[in-house]
């Protein structure tokens, strides 16, 4: 997706002994359906290597309506987009054209610099329906953000469950719970969807430094004195260290973002680097129109925000 500067969300500092920040997202609309964006925010800029996170939906789109976000160009990050419902068509300007489907995730390298649009596709639109989904972007180290544009469709069926007692696990990127997801990262990292049953309990691992969990759907609370509830469109951001088991008393759809950091970046418009000189030439090769064009959709694309 298109990021832009405005209403970042808002944080506050936990009573619970294990929660550093609760980040509330904050809504805005993408054409039809509603994405609150979670990080960047105003008290913490990543969690680890993740850089943006957004909840797409759910929401329902109508018979012949659909998502069209245009062509734009990324640098110096992976967009990771996984759905929970509906479809969305990728096509970037490598030539890659994928249709992007629940329980599959879709690994867009930028590297030195790639244009991709997202859609929904034709067939979508003639029956419409729901769409609800997560996309990450997570910067990439230092020594790998001039990499080789790339992108890596990894279907539902290549991820293991993990039953962790009642609860049930997707390692989707990193490794967990006895499970190693297939997914070439850049970087160490964990990003894992857990369903949590009522009254049940996730310990979550501790070999990663910085550890946060996004709530979907239900309410969580966690740390030694149980601490309040936290709710859908809330993520918790844990303290370094600290053991973290999360509970749901009535049930909880959550997902689970850690990693080691990969130090500071700067992020303008849909532009990652650790150099503000790299991000103004970015600027300028798309204003001048120097990037690369996406086939299959070369006709529009999103201009540089003034």
């Amino acid at each position: 997706m298109s990021w832009s500067n405005s209403n970042e969300p808002t944080c506050t500092a936990s009573a619970s002994d294990a929660v550093e920040l609760l980040i509330r997202g904050k809504i805005h609309d993408i054409g039809g359906i509603t994405v609150r964006r979670v990080l960047p925010s105003q008290g913490r800029r990543m969690v680890g290597p993740v850089i943006f996170f957004d909840h797409i939906g759910p929401g329902e789109l109508p018979v012949g309506e659909g998502i069209d976000v245009r062509p734009h160009p990324h640098i110096g990050l992976s967009t990771v987009t996984y759905l929970f419902e509906g479809q969305l068509s990728h096509r970037d300007s490598l030539g890659v054209h994928q249709s992007i489907e629940p329980g599959a995730v879709n690994w867009m390298t930028a590297g030195r610099g790639i244009v991709h649009s997202e859609r929904s596709s034709p067939e979508f639109r003639r029956t419409g329906g729901r769409l609800h989904g997560v996309q990450l972007w997570i910067a990439l180290p230092t020594d790998k953000e001039e990499t080789k544009p790339s992108f890596r469709h990894y279907p539902a069926d290549d991820f293991k469950e993990a039953r962790v007692g009642p609860v049930r696990v997707r390692v989707l990127a990193g490794e967990a719970y006895g499970v190693k997801s297939p997914v070439y990262v850049h970087s160490p990292l964990l990003y894992a969807e857990a369903q949590l049953p009522k009254e049940s309990l996730l310990h979550l691992p501790d070999d990663l430094p910085e550890r946060a969990v996004y709530v979907v759907s239900g309410s969580v609370r966690c740390g030694k004195r149980g601490g309040g509830l936290s709710g859908a469109g809330e993520m918790l951001v844990f303290h370094g260290g600290e053991k973290v088991d999360i509970r749901s008393p009535h049930g909880a759809h959550v997902m689970i973002i850690a990693g080691e950091p990969v130090g500071r970046r700067y992020m303008e418009w849909n532009l990652v680097s650790s150099s503000r000189e790299r991000i103004e030439k970015a600027k300028e090769d798309w204003r001048e129109r120097r990037f690369p064009v996406v086939p299959g959709d070369e006709e529009e694309r999103i201009p540089l925000p003034e």
